[in-house]
């Protein structure tokens, strides 16, 4: 895909999470709109897995840390063909398997994730095992901002460094929103960048919302030999539907009939945008 066929991507996924969220009555609407072009650039673009051999030992592997953001994984999922897209509709109903975090009953879904801070520690055992095989695969994990909170975080952060893990990548959602309120109030990150050097990660920042910046980076990887990457995606919580735009309370929360419209008019007006620019190319 061009650059601008996954930003018409990223807008399918919006509007298809949305959907999601609406529909189960439950969802985290703000980190799922937020991280919906990393997410896509990864499924469509870096990652080398295939929905026909879900189980493949060469495929890369992806852990969604920040689980509760999970409406956006299913959509692309089911849009991969890993999962039939009737599915969705039964987001969060009783005896569903498609629930308000990662499920790996689901293929395609690695890890089971919840408990915020999780994410990297498995990612670093799965960098080893890969490493130890001698894998060309790699492990992606992406993590919220609120998460680096957690001690294991850290923990993980350090092993990581110690076992030259070059094929390990942590992205971080860098929306600056958590539940209770922004990243800085509750725990302040700053420096966050000179904090995850220190601890001997290769480092790079970028505009999380910026599909080309996000593909360049992935393209760009392992940044340098024996170190594991992390990318400080800065994006925007809530992005593309403005009532919702760097607004804490939708950290979680679901959309009334009206809302939904609207955003699902914004989106639209933004997907016409994009098939006139890919038109015009």
């Amino acid at each position: 895909m061009t650059v601008r066929e996954l930003e018409l991507k990223a807008n399918e996924i919006r509007q298809a999470l949305l959907q999601i969220i609406f529909e189960g009555k439950t969802g985290h609407t703000g980190g799922d709109l937020s991280s919906a072009d990393i997410m896509t650039a990864l499924y469509y673009h870096t990652l080398h897995i295939d929905a026909h051999n879900p189980e493949d030992p060469l495929r890369d592997r992806f852990i969604l840390s920040k689980g509760h953001c999970v409406e956006g994984y299913l959509a692309i999922l089911a849009d991969k063909g890993f999962i039939d897209k009737e599915e969705l509709h039964t987001f969060s109903r009783f005896k569903s398997r498609l629930i308000g975090h990662p499920n790996n009953e689901l293929p395609g879904m690695e890890v089971n994730t919840g408990a915020l801070g999780h994410g990297l520690p498995v990612g670093v055992g799965m960098a080893i095992g890969l490493k130890m095989d001698a894998s060309p695969a790699r492990v992606f994990v992406l993590m919220g901002d609120g998460e680096q909170e957690e001690g294991s975080v850290w923990e993980a952060a350090m092993a990581g460094s110690h076992y030259k893990l070059d094929n390990l990548v942590a992205i971080i959602d860098r929306n600056h929103l958590q539940i209770s309120g922004t990243t800085e109030e509750v725990i302040g990150l700053e420096p966050f960048a000179d904090r995850w050097r220190d601890f001997g990660w290769s480092v790079r920042e970028i505009d999380g919302n910026d599909m080309q910046q996000v593909v360049s980076t992935f393209d760009s990887l392992p940044f340098e030999k024996d170190m594991p990457s992390l990318i400080i995606a800065n994006t925007i919580k809530g992005k593309g539907v403005k009532e919702m735009e760097n607004v804490a309370k939708w950290h979680h929360g679901v959309p009334d009939q009206v809302l939904l419209d609207s955003a699902i008019r914004q989106l639209r007006e933004q997907e016409n945008c994009l098939r006139q620019a890919i038109t015009n190319e």
